[in-house]
C-alpha cells in the first residue's frame, strides 16, 4: 500500500471506511475478515444487537458482524465531520488511528469508533452504538410537546400547576418505575423523560439528596468533576475539583426540578410480581403517609446501586463487646470520640475516611485490615485513569463515546500500563505503608481500581492523607487474623495483649443487587434475571448492567457518575424500542 494514504489519519480511515462500506454492500464476512486485525475487538452498544455487548477475535466478529449489519441495514458509515476529527493517540500502549464515524441502519441514527494502529490498513477496535431511533428523537418528541407561543392560558393550569398534576400519578401509573433516587436513579428517569416515557422515581429517604446527604461528615468525591457531570446540566464551572456530598446533594434536588422528573420522596418500593398475561408488573409502594399503592408500570429499573444495603459480616465473639457497634453507613462524624479508643474494621475508602475522619477529631484510632487493598494517591495517579476527561480535548459527548468504546481487553492492557506507572510515582507512600504492616494489591494482574470498582465494588483507597497517618503510627494497624476474640471493653489479641475500644465502626461495604431482588421480587425472579455486576466472560460486559435481563421488564442501573450518565442512555433506548414494538 502506498504510504502515501498514512499522511494524515483522515485518510487512513477514510480508506478504510471506503473497503467497509463496499464489504457490507457485498455481505460477505470474507470481505470484513479482511479489513480486521487477528486481535480485533467490536463492542456493539445497542446498534444492532439490541443489547451491549463485546466480540473480540477477526473471524467471529466478521461473521456476527456481516449477519447483523445485513438484518439492520447498516450503511453510509463515514467520518462525522461535526465530531472530533481523526486523530492519532495512543492507546492501550499502541499509537492508533482513532476516527468517530456515523452510519445509518433501519432503525436509526447511529455513531461508531475506529482505531486502527498506526501503520495498519485494519480495524483494531471498533464502536456501533444506537444514537436515536428514526421519528422518536429527543429532539423531535420535544418539538412535538411544545406549547405555540401565542397560547397563553392566564386563567387555567399554568406550568407549576400541570406538573404537580404530572408527578401525581392519580388517575394513572408510570410506563417505567425506577427504585432508587440517586444518581443513578435520576439520570436514567431523565433520560426516558427525554423520550417521552412517563416514569416515576421512588425513594425512601425524606428528601432528594439524602442517599449523599446523610453519609459521613467529611464525604467527598474521589474523582474529579470534570468526569462526573450529568446528562443536559453539567456542573457548574465554579463547582469544587473534588465535589463535597452536600453540594452533590443539593445539585441532585435542583436536577430533579430542573429537569422536571416525577419523583417520590418518604417512598418504599415494598417488592412486585410479574402479571405474564397483561405484560406488566404489580408494584407495592408505602408512601409517606403511611398508604399503600399498587402501581403496574411496564419496566423496573432497579437503581439502588451495587453499593444499596449494608453488608454486616459475622464475626465470631463481637456479640462479648459491649461498647456502640455501628456500620460505616451509620456513621455521622468523629467530634464524640475525642480522647477515645476506637476500631474500624476495613480498609477501604469508607474506613479510611472515617478513621481520618476519628483521627482529626481526637480519638484515638485503630484500623483493622482483613485482605489486602490496592492504595493509590488521588492526585496525580487515581486521576490518570480518568486521561480521557482531563485537560483540553474534544467536547464531552464525543470523550463518553471514546470511553464507551474501549473493550475489556484492551482496557486491561490501559490499566496495567498506568497502574505500573502509579507504583513508582506513589513508590515513597507505598514504601511507608507496607514498613507499618499494611498489605498491598495493585488489582487483578496488576490493572489497578477501577477493574477492582467493576468486579467487587471495593478493595481499593484513594488517599487523601490516612496512609500517611497509617504510615506514621498516629493511626494504628493491625490485622484481622493477629485478634483472637472480642471482649467486654475491646479486643484480645493472639499474644496476650489488650487493646481497648469503645466504638467498633464496620467498613465492611455493601450487599449487591442480587441481594435486593432476591428480597423484593424472590428467588424465581432473581434466578430468570441472573446475576448482576461483574463481568459476564461471554459478553464481556457487566452483567446485566444497562441491558435487558433474562426476566421482561426489568433493568438494572448504578455504578460511577460517568458510568450512569454513559449507559443511562442506552438504557432509555432500550426501553423506547420496546414500548414502540420493535424489540418483542
Amino acid at each position: 500500500m502506498d504510504a502515501a494514504v498514512y499522511r494524515t489519519p483522515e485518510r487512513a480511515a477514510a480508506r478504510w471506511i471506503v473497503a467497509f462500506n463496499s464489504a457490507l454492500q457485498n455481505g460477505t464476512s470474507a470481505m470484513v475478515a479482511d479489513l480486521l486485525e487477528a486481535d480485533s475487538h467490536w463492542r456493539d452498544t445497542v446498534a444492532l444487537s439490541w443489547t451491549l455487548k463485546t466480540t473480540s477475535g477477526r473471524d467471529r466478529i466478521a461473521t456476527d458482524l456481516a449477519a447483523l449489519a445485513g438484518e439492520r441495514g447498516m450503511r453510509d458509515i463515514a467520518i462525522d465531520s461535526d465530531r472530533c476529527p481523526p486523530r492519532t493517540v495512543r492507546r492501550a500502549g499502541s499509537e492508533v488511528v482513532e476516527a468517530i464515524l456515523t452510519f445509518e441502519t433501519d432503525i436509526g441514527r447511529c455513531s461508531g469508533l475506529l482505531r486502527m494502529k498506526v501503520g495498519s490498513e485494519r480495524a483494531w477496535t471498533l464502536l456501533t452504538a444506537l444514537e436515536a431511533i428514526r421519528g422518536h428523537e429527543e429532539e423531535v418528541l420535544r418539538a412535538g410537546r411544545d406549547e405555540p407561543a401565542v397560547a397563553r392560558a392566564f386563567h387555567g393550569p399554568n406550568w407549576l400547576d400541570k406538573r404537580r398534576g404530572t408527578a401525581a400519578y392519580a388517575d394513572r401509573d408510570p410506563t417505567v418505575l425506577v427504585v432508587g433516587g440517586g444518581h443513578g436513579g435520576i439520570t436514567a428517569a431523565a433520560r426516558l423523560g427525554q423520550l417521552g416515557i412517563d416514569t416515576l422515581v421512588v425513594d425512601r429517604m425524606a428528601r432528594i439528596g439524602d442517599n449523599w446527604r446523610l453519609r459521613y461528615h467529611g464525604l467527598k468525591l474521589h474523582n474529579t468533576l470534570h468526569s462526573n457531570h450529568l446528562p443536559y446540566l453539567p456542573f457548574p464551572e465554579t463547582f469544587p475539583s473534588y465535589i463535597p456530598k452536600d453540594l452533590i446533594a443539593n445539585w441532585l434536588e435542583f436536577y430533579v426540578d430542573v429537569m422536571a422528573i416525577n419523583f417520590w420522596t418518604r417512598t418504599s418500593f415494598d417488592g412486585a410480581q410479574w402479571d405474564a398475561a397483561a405484560r406488566c408488573w404489580i408494584a407495592r409502594l408505602t408512601l409517606a403517609d403511611g398508604s399503600t399503592r399498587e402501581m403496574r408500570p411496564r419496566h423496573i429499573v432497579m437503581a439502588t446501586s451495587v453499593s444499596g444495603t449494608p453488608s454486616i459480616p459475622e464475626i465470631p465473639t463481637l456479640e462479648a463487646f459491649e461498647g456502640t457497634v455501628q456500620h460505616s453507613s451509620q456513621f455521622g462524624d468523629g467530634a464524640q470520640w475525642r480522647d477515645r479508643p476506637v476500631m474500624v474494621f476495613g480498609t477501604g475508602t469508607s474506613a479510611h475516611d472515617i478513621a481520618q475522619d476519628l483521627q482529626g477529631n481526637g480519638a484515638r484510632v485503630t484500623m483493622v485490615q482483613r485482605s489486602p487493598t490496592l492504595v493509590v494517591n488521588i492526585e496525580p495517579s487515581a486521576q490518570l485513569y480518568d486521561g480521557v476527561y482531563l485537560g483540553p480535548g474534544p467536547a464531552r459527548d464525543d470523550r463518553d463515546l471514546i470511553t464507551l468504546s474501549v473493550p475489556l481487553a484492551l482496557m486491561k492492557v490501559a490499566h496495567k500500563e498506568i497502574t505500573d506507572r502509579v507504583k513508582q510515582i506513589d513508590k515513597p507512600l507505598l514504601d511507608g505503608l507496607e514498613k507499618a504492616g499494611f498489605r498491598l494489591d495493585f488489582g487483578e494482574d496488576g490493572t489497578g481500581w477501577p477493574l477492582k470498582y467493576r468486579t467487587r465494588g471495593g478493595g481499593y483507597y484513594f488517599n487523601v492523607g490516612c496512609s500517611e497517618l497509617i504510615a506514621d503510627g498516629k493511626i494504628d494497624l493491625i490485622q484481622y487474623g493477629e485478634i483472637d476474640r472480642f471482649t467486654a471493653a475491646g479486643v484480645a489479641m493472639k499474644t496476650g495483649e489488650e487493646r481497648p475500644a469503645e466504638l467498633v465502626v464496620l467498613a465492611t461495604g455493601y450487599k449487591n443487587q442480587d441481594h435486593m431482588v432476591r428480597l423484593l421480587f424472590g428467588e424465581a425472579v432473581a434466578e430468570q434475571a441472573g446475576p448482576v455486576w461483574n463481568f459476564n466472560p461471554n459478553t464481556q460486559e457487566l452483567r446485566n448492567m444497562w441491558m435487558a435481563t433474562g426476566h421482561p421488564g426489568l433493568w438494572f442501573t448504578g455504578g460511577a457518575f460517568s458510568q450512569c450518565r454513559i449507559y443511562s442512555k442506552y438504557l432509555a433506548l432500550q426501553i423506547q424500542a420496546r414500548e414502540l414494538g420493535l424489540v418483542g
